[in-house]
């Protein structure tokens, strides 16, 4: 039930940060790509998360991002300022809440919403996790599934890993030249802000004798430390992958991470890759960043497609899946008593192509050839942009919905 968040520093790319990360999750769940607009709000206003209200600030960044369809937050997105974030379900030593409050989630989507920079995130998010809690069912089931969250949060200068057991959390600044993170406590002895009761909690406890140098993961975690740096665990193993292309990784070598079944990055089966992500962020602040998502499972079988945040973007209407209002089982209570089909219309035409490459060599083989042309021009173009900027807007405005559009017909030709 991996997933997996990545972040190479320009020490380890060419004068840019790397962003990236796999969604894992249930094989049924449909993934969208949507886009919200910046807005302003009056005083006493709320908003709605997925299962609790909660105060709303006054103005909203605007955001691209990649959910699960049924909820109001995100696996993973990003901020018109350049800020990217991706969360990792964890366990600590305190059993996870199942009580409705935030999701981790939520929290990726609010964190976006109100921050300008990567370390803005963090307080934003360690403000709302001491304020309304993290809780609740993460996924669209009868069945209570719950976790607590670490975040992987970049943007165009730095990057932060911020780590939460209950409330109880510790941030560090990244200072190596890659990092990642996957379903486990990572922050160790280097910790560059934390929770006011985050020692002493622990000496409460008795999980800490307040002697010996202090390590968030040894402390916190549930699982023996040792095995979590086993070379194949998940975690090592992500890492590895980073350190083979240290020092020239590219929007390609992400996107092969990413793709890497033999790590466990890229999993199919009962929680599968059902969504991906990957952002280049330029350290030259005259230039745009540039996100790539899938919006569709099976990343080697998936087209990334560059979206640029630019004036007058439209919803983007192929990639969003329908809206139930207060119909949604979601919002009725009991929750989840039905499932409603969320395919949007590019899940649907990749749900058939993805079949046939599976079922027809020939086929699949042509398709898989089509579609990879059509993300050979597609990071071309995003190159041009980050070499030559973007001198007229309308070019680059519906760059995201045009390449979805020609993934469409490729599948609808076969």
């Amino acid at each position: 039930m991996s997933c997996h968040t990545f972040v190479a520093l320009p020490q380890a790319t060419v004068d840019q940060i790397i962003f990236g990360k796999n969604s894992n999750r249930p094989s049924d769940e449909v993934q969208e790509v949507v886009f919200f607009p910046r807005a302003t709000y009056q005083q006493g206003d709320q908003v709605e998360c997925t299962y609790i209200k909660i105060d709303q600030v006054g103005k909203t960044h605007a955001v691209v991002l990649s959910r699960p369809s049924w909820l109001w937050g995100a696996e993973m997105g990003a901020n018109e300022h350049g800020v990217c974030i991706g969360n990792e379900a964890v366990w600590g030593k305190e059993k996870p809440n199942d009580k409705e409050a935030l999701l981790g989630m939520d929290l990726v989507r609010l964190g976006l919403e109100r921050s300008q920079t990567a370390e803005e995130a963090v307080d934003v998010l360690a403000g709302l996790l001491e304020k309304y809690g993290q809780g609740g069912n993460c996924m669209e089931d009868e069945v209570i599934f719950t976790h607590d969250n670490s975040f992987l949060i970049a943007d165009k200068k730095e990057a932060w890993v911020l780590e939460t057991v209950g409330k109880h959390w510790a941030a560090e600044k990244v200072e190596e030249e890659m990092r990642n993170i996957s379903n486990q406590l990572s922050i160790t002895t280097k910790i560059n802000k934390e929770h006011p009761e985050l020692r002493s909690y622990a000496k409460d406890q008795g999980w800490w004798d307040g002697k010996t140098e202090f390590d968030f993961t040894a402390v916190y975690s549930h699982q023996d430390t040792t095995q979590m740096n086993e070379t194949d665990n998940r975690h090592c193993t992500g890492l590895q992958l980073l350190n083979k292309h240290k020092g020239n990784i590219t929007i390609e070598t992400m996107m092969d991470i990413l793709r890497d079944k033999e790590s466990g990055t890229n999993t199919e089966g009962g929680f599968m890759t059902t969504g991906s992500m990957i952002s280049i962020l330029p350290m030259d602040s005259s230039l745009h960043c540039i996100h790539f998502f899938t919006g569709t499972p099976y990343p080697e079988r998936s087209v990334f497609k560059p979206f640029i945040f630019v004036k007058n973007m439209r919803q983007l209407l192929k990639t969003s899946s329908p809206s139930f209002g207060p119909d949604d089982p979601v919002k009725k209570k009991p929750r989840f008593q039905t499932k409603p089909d969320r395919k949007h219309e590019l899940y649907k035409k990749h749900e058939v192509a993805a079949a046939t490459m599976e079922i027809n060599q020939q086929k699949g083989a042509k398709l898989l050839q089509d579609i990879k042309a059509l993300e050979k021009k597609q990071i071309e173009k995003a190159k041009h942009v980050l070499e030559n900027g973007i001198p007229d807007t309308t070019e680059v405005v519906h760059i995201f919905s045009d390449c979805v559009n020609e993934e469409i017909a490729i599948y609808s030709k076969n």
